[in-house]
């Protein structure tokens, strides 16, 4: 990839990616799943950060539930999973990742669009964008009900670029700090496919997942894509 061509469009993930996240998602989930009586092992967590929530319950409750006998257990374990995050976040600290805010501003200026995408359900994702301040900084927020499949199905990345008018996927940049979020960008076929290592994991786990770029944070990308100085940026 010629990094002298920026990208039209950067989709990039939250949790973890562009905003921090300290510890809050795994404790809910290990909360809602207790309360619910789901076995889960810390393996069946950290293989699934950054997919749907929905998802990631409905998963669990059925291996463990073949027979689906209790077929609204794992909408149950969500719902608490979702009213704990949201506890959390309404009263807690919520900041993003150091530098995230300043560098996509700078992409904005250089000409990218800008997309945020999250596991979380649209509720969530709108009170962390008002918490943090963000309502203006992105051209589009999509929560995973905005798909029919979270990642790694690619579907995010496509439905931002659909409503964002983006025809050509070699010119997006994906970003993210899960396997799952890169195996997402690879499976868009991504001209960037970039890991972050600011979140869920270390470059033991995300080296091992396909990518074009690993960097240290978001805070990193107007580097990667010659953003040198504000006076490259023009008017």
């Amino acid at each position: 990839m010629n990094l002298s061509v920026r990208p039209e469009l950067i989709v990039t993930d939250f949790a973890g990616t562009t905003m921090r996240e300290e510890g809050a998602v795994p404790r809910a989930y290990r909360q809602a799943l207790i309360e619910h009586g789901i076995p889960f092992s810390e393996d069946d967590l950290a293989t699934r950060r950054g997919a749907s929530k929905r998802a990631v319950f409905h998963e669990l409750a059925a291996r463990d539930d073949p027979a689906c006998e209790r077929p609204d257990r794992g909408d149950r374990a969500l719902a608490s999973f979702e009213s704990a995050l949201r506890r959390e976040y309404e009263t807690g600290n919520v900041r993003e990742v150091d530098g995230a805010e300043a560098a996509l501003r700078r992409l904005r200026r250089a000409g990218c669009k800008l997309a945020l995408s999250s596991g979380f359900d649209r509720g969530l994702v709108d009170l962390l964008v008002d918490r943090l301040g963000w309502g203006e900084l992105f051209d589009l927020v999509l929560a995973s009900g905005d798909v029919p499949t979270g990642r790694p199905a690619p579907y995010l990345i496509y439905r931002a670029m659909a409503e964002l008018g983006v025809h050509d996927v070699a010119r997006v940049a994906v970003v993210g700090d899960t396997p799952l979020d890169l195996q997402a960008g690879t499976n868009a076929r991504a001209g960037w496919v970039i890991g972050v290592l600011s979140g869920a994991h270390a470059i033991e786990t995300l080296g091992l997942t396909s990518h074009t770029h690993l960097l240290p944070s978001v805070a990193a990308l107007p580097a990667l894509f010659r953003l040198a100085s504000e006076s490259h940026l023009g008017p």
